[in-house]
């Protein structure tokens, strides 16, 4: 009788292993598309953004520190390996973007193109796309994050080889102020 109790402990014991392993796996290939999402709009910014510089090069010659900036931040965001880096990066694109397209702004001639509307217009999709796509992954990693630490689960994630999913923070203290709307006629 003894051995029978212990018998279906282990028999429970091992299929509450299995289902909090393939749980968890589950939940890490989610937060692994959830970056993939992230990585092909992050593709599709850093696709743009050359088409956006070259459109408005030869109407703001003298601004060329401002377009430099920006394909020197593009340049270092292609490089970006895992959330917390690829915050940061596109973090920095993100403050030279702003620059140019503030800069840009000062142009008629540029205000009035309708390739450098086309592509701003894109850009903004863009962006907000990136930001759906951080927000999904965020979730999710925060799910997946939760799911390792609760008990019991907790007491065998590490051992299972699963490990935190690192979180899309805002690194920047430039991004965390609030931005200034001027709507007054000038």
């Amino acid at each position: 009788m003894t051995g029978l109790v212990l018998l279906i402990l282990v028999i429970v014991l091992v299929l509450w292993a299995v289902v909090s392993y393939n749980r968890l796996v589950g939940m890490r290939n989610q937060v692994l598309n959830g970056w993939r999402q992230i990585d092909v709009q992050l593709k599709r910014r850093h696709d743009l953004i050359p088409n956006l510089v070259n459109a408005v090069r030869g109407s703001m010659d003298f601004e060329r520190d401002t377009l430099t900036a920006v394909m020197e931040a593009r340049s270092k965001a292609l490089t970006a390996t895992g959330p917390a880096d690829a915050a940061m990066k596109e973090g920095q694109l993100s403050v030279a973007l702003g620059r140019l397209l503030a800069v840009a702004e000062n142009y008629p001639t540029l205000k009035s193109n309708d390739n450098v509307k086309m592509l701003q217009e894109e850009l903004s999709a863009t962006e907000n796309k990136v930001g759906f796509s951080r927000q999904f992954y965020n979730d999710i990693a925060t799910k997946f994050n939760t799911a390792q630490q609760v008990f019991p689960v907790n007491l065998v994630s590490a051992s299972l080889g699963f490990a935190p999913a690192e979180l899309f923070e805002i690194t920047e203290a430039t991004e965390r102020a609030v931005p200034v709307v001027d709507l007054s006629r000038k």
